[in-house]
């Protein structure tokens, strides 16, 4: 699946971001509800091994799942996995797992069902969210050290994801799915131009592709892109858009996910 390669090539990005970081820098706080950034690939590293499981070991991912509920959430389940290890050590772990993770999915059968914590999903949907976390988290990462990340052509596997879920945000907040979906014209990374929907003047979402995948994915408010919305509906959309799974999530206030000036 070539959503294996996206997603070990962004987790290398990540990895090439922070590789040069002494480990106190790794206790920073983020604009993701404080999260550091040991506790960002604390998370990415347990989810992917997860993901590594529904392909190796149905009977731990349930056993895994239990502990969790036991626990009353993953943040103690997630650091007790990776015996408390921070900063490079914590690298060090999470990289070898995603690259083991990704090399399970290179040849799964991507329309193979696997067990996960809600409904059972393909693996290919499966090797899918492990890119969009990837990106989504690591957008605080890049965030808190002051980079404006360099997007690539693979961040469409996160686009498709976000016009995919127009229906099921609206569902999620119990509310009338809009008929129907506006039209989305999105220009790549690599200048292409992207086009979902059917054209329509009345109702459309223009601009960089990386700013509606910042929307969808809540790493950014609407107001802070340049994307340019046409329409009510396209408006309501934009203004809770959630392509990620579990209950539904406001995304961050105007101005409240941005670049930081690096830290001296």
């Amino acid at each position: 699946m070539p959503q294996a390669r996206d997603f070990l090539d962004e987790s290398k990005a990540l990895h090439a971001l922070i590789a040069p970081l002494g480990d106190a820098a790794f206790g920073q706080a983020t604009a993701f509800k404080g999260w550091t950034i040991n506790d960002v690939l604390r998370h990415l590293h347990y989810w992917n091994w997860m993901a590594w499981l529904q392909l190796n070991d149905e009977a731990l991912l349930v056993a895994q799942m239990k502990a969790m509920a036991r626990a009353g959430g993953m943040r103690p389940v997630e650091i007790a996995h990776v015996d408390g290890a921070a900063g490079q050590d914590l690298v060090a772990i999470w990289i070898k797992q995603a690259e083991a993770t990704a090399a399970a999915f290179t040849d799964a059968d991507p329309k193979a069902r696997l067990k996960w914590a809600g409904p059972d999903m393909s693996a290919r949907s499966s090797i899918t969210a492990r890119l969009m976390e990837t990106w989504a988290h690591g957008q605080e990462v890049y965030d808190q050290l002051g980079v404006v990340r360099e997007n690539e052509d693979r961040i469409r596997n996160i686009v498709v994801l976000g016009i995919n879920t127009f229906g099921w945000t609206f569902r999620n907040r119990k509310l009338d799915v809009p008929e129907p979906m506006p039209f989305v014209s999105l220009t790549a990374p690599s200048g292409e131009v992207w086009t979902y929907g059917e054209p329509d003047d009345a109702e459309r979402i223009e601009g960089r592709a990386d700013e509606f995948a910042q929307v969808v994915t809540q790493t950014r408010n609407i107001a802070d892109t340049k994307l340019k919305v046409t329409g009510p509906v396209a408006t309501q959309w934009m203004g809770f858009a959630q392509c990620f799974a579990g209950a539904p999530e406001n995304p961050p206030a105007p101005g409240a996910r941005r670049t930081m000036v690096p830290q001296q």
